[in-house]
Order: C-alpha cells, then sequence, then structure tokens
C-alpha cells in the first residue's frame, strides 16, 4: 500500500519542488556565504550555522536555470545527504504537504530543462498543481559529495 510523506515545498522561477520532510533539517534565512575558491560554479561556498560549516549549492546553478537576485523570499533549505549537511538556496520555501506516494509518477525526460536523473517523478496535487520531487543522492553525485565534505570545517 502506498504512503503519505511529508513534502517541503519551494520555488525555482516559477516551477514548484519537493523534498521529503525527513531530509530536510531547518529552513533558513539567507545567510552570508563564504565564497571557496576551485569548487563548481553552482557552489556558493560555506554557511556558519550555530557553529556549523555547511557547503551551500544554489539549485538554480545546478539545475543550469537563470541566476536570480536575491530576495527576502529567498531561502536556504538545509538537508541531510549521505551523512553530510549540505545548504540548497532556493526562491521561496513556504509550503509543507502530504503526498501519497501513489501519485508521484516517473519524470520525463526534462522537466524544465531539468535532466530527469535529478528527479524523482512529478506528483499531482489536485486538478492543476504538479510538484517536482528531487533525487537528492542526484543532485548530489558523489564526486560532488566527496569534494562538499573537504569544504566542511
Amino acid at each position: 500500500m502506498a504512503e503519505d510523506m511529508k513534502v517541503i515545498v519551494f520555488k525555482l522561477g516559477t516551477e514548484e519542488y519537493g523534498i521529503e520532510v525527513e531530509r530536510v533539517q531547518t529552513i533558513e534565512r539567507m545567510l552570508p556565504v563564504t565564497r571557496v575558491p576551485k569548487t563548481y560554479s553552482f557552489v556558493k561556498g560555506v554557511v556558519n550555522l550555530r557553529g556549523v560549516v555547511i557547503p551551500v549549492i544554489d539549485l538554480r546553478g545546478r539545475f543550469s536555470l537563470p541566476e536570480s537576485e536575491y530576495t527576502d523570499q529567498t531561502r536556504i533549505i538545509i538537508v541531510s545527504v549521505s551523512d553530510m549537511q549540505v545548504g540548497f538556496i532556493v526562491d521561496s520555501a513556504n509550503d509543507v504537504v502530504d503526498i501519497n506516494e501513489s501519485n508521484i509518477e516517473n519524470p520525463p525526460e526534462i522537466v524544465g530543462g531539468i535532466k530527469a536523473k535529478y528527479l524523482r517523478g512529478v506528483a499531482k496535487l489536485g486538478e492543476e498543481r504538479l510538484l517536482i520531487m528531487l533525487n537528492l543522492h542526484e543532485v548530489l553525485n558523489k564526486s560532488e559529495i566527496i569534494m562538499l565534505e573537504s569544504m566542511e570545517g
């Protein structure tokens, strides 16, 4: 039987995305980001969150979307991936929804320019609303995780 799961909803541009609540540790307002040299362009640097140094990735850059100015709505979603914490910069994060796993369909090859390997699927919320579910292990592949682990303080 398909189970319900709670999902944090965030936006990049006009698209809505979801990450399972149990993967999310905290959602923060934009924090000062310290640049780190010789990293991928989408890695914005590190933040110090309550004494913990956390690498931060701009998801727009990760998905090859045009960068945008940070606003009062910009958030950093701190997630746990492979026993490490990573911050994702998103345009806004302001909703938690319940999704039944049976409502998640396999992603089409390209969704909004994002390669399907980064996606777990697309969830239908009602008639008009689609939620793109992220596959966190692909958003951060192994070599990137190794590089990010070396950035943690």
